[in-house]
C-alpha cells in the first residue's frame, strides 16, 4: 500500500507542476510575443523499490518524473498597430535586448523611446542593433524600419537591429519578463522585420482551459485513490488487532 500511495504522490507532484505551467500560460494569454510552455513526462523505474517480494519475482515499481519543458514556439497572432516603433518578425528569430545580466532575446516588439532617445522594449531593456542600442535624437522624425531589421529616420541611416536565430531553440530557458537567455545565436536569414505590427501571444485560451480542468480532475482522482488507500491501511491494523486480542 506505501508503494501504490508513493506512485500517486508522484504524479500528483508532477500534475502540480503542471498546472504552475498551464496557469503561467493562461496569465500570458495577452503578452506580447509570449510563448506557450509544455511538459514533458517519463516513466522513471525506481531501481531499488520492488513490489510483491514474497508471493511472485521481484516487479519494478515505475513512478512519473516531469522530465523537462519545451517551448512551444509556433507563432502569434499578427496586430496592426501602426505605431513606427512596433515591430513583429516573420520566421522563427528573436530580438536581441541590453538587460543588466547580458544580451537576452525576446520576441516582443513593442518597443518606444527612453527619456534619453534610446529603442527600448516594455521593460526597458535597450533594443540592440548590429553596432550596439540605437538611439535617435529629438529632432528626428519619420522612423523606418525595413523588412531586414534596418533602420533610417530624417537624419538618415540609424543602423540595423541586431535580429537572431538559433539552430536549436529548444536550448533557449526562460528568463521571466518575456526573456530568454542562452543559447548559441546566429544571424538570422529567415526572418523579416514588419513595421507597425506586433506579435501576440500563442497562447490558446480555450486549449489551456480545458487542459487546467483535466489536470484538476486527474488530480483530484489520485487524492481520492489515496484515501481509499488510507482507509485499506486503517481497516488492514485493525483487524489485525482484533486477531490479537
Amino acid at each position: 500500500m506505501e508503494n501504490a500511495q508513493l506512485i500517486g504522490l508522484s504524479r500528483q507532484i508532477a500534475l502540480q507542476r503542471q498546472m504552475d505551467v498551464v496557469a503561467n500560460n493562461m496569465a500570458n494569454m495577452n503578452t506580447t510575443g509570449f510563448k506557450a510552455e509544455q511538459l514533458l513526462f517519463e516513466e522513471y523505474v525506481m531501481p531499488v523499490a520492488r513490489d510483491r517480494d514474497f508471493p511472485t519475482l521481484d516487479q519494478p515499481l515505475s513512478f512519473v518524473q516531469d522530465w523537462a519543458t519545451v517551448h512551444d514556439l509556433s507563432a502569434g497572432g499578427f496586430e496592426q498597430t501602426g505605431s513606427e516603433l512596433d515591430v513583429a518578425l516573420s520566421g522563427q528569430g528573436f530580438f536581441a535586448v541590453e538587460t543588466p545580466a547580458g544580451e537576452r532575446w525576446t520576441r516582443a516588439g513593442n518597443f518606444q523611446l527612453s527619456a534619453n532617445g534610446t529603442l527600448v522594449d516594455s521593460n526597458g531593456n535597450p533594443v540592440l542593433g548590429e553596432a550596439g542600442p540605437i538611439v535617435f535624437g529629438p529632432e528626428e522624425t519619420g522612423i523606418l524600419i525595413a523588412a531586414d531589421g534596418s533602420i533610417s529616420s530624417s537624419a538618415g541611416a540609424k543602423g540595423r537591429l541586431r535580429i537572431v536565430e538559433f539552430a536549436n531553440p529548444q536550448e533557449l530557458t526562460r528568463q521571466g519578463s518575456n526573456l530568454f537567455a542562452g543559447g548559441t545565436p546566429q544571424p538570422a536569414v529567415n526572418t523579416r522585420a514588419m513595421q507597425g505590427y506586433v506579435e501576440g501571444s500563442n497562447v490558446s485560451g480555450m486549449a489551456e482551459m480545458t487542459e487546467m480542468i483535466r489536470v484538476t480532475r486527474a488530480y483530484e482522482s489520485i487524492a481520492s485513490l489515496g484515501q481509499k488507500q488510507d482507509e485499506l491501511r486503517r481497516s488492514a491494523i485493525q483487524r489485525l488487532g482484533d486477531a490479537n486480542a
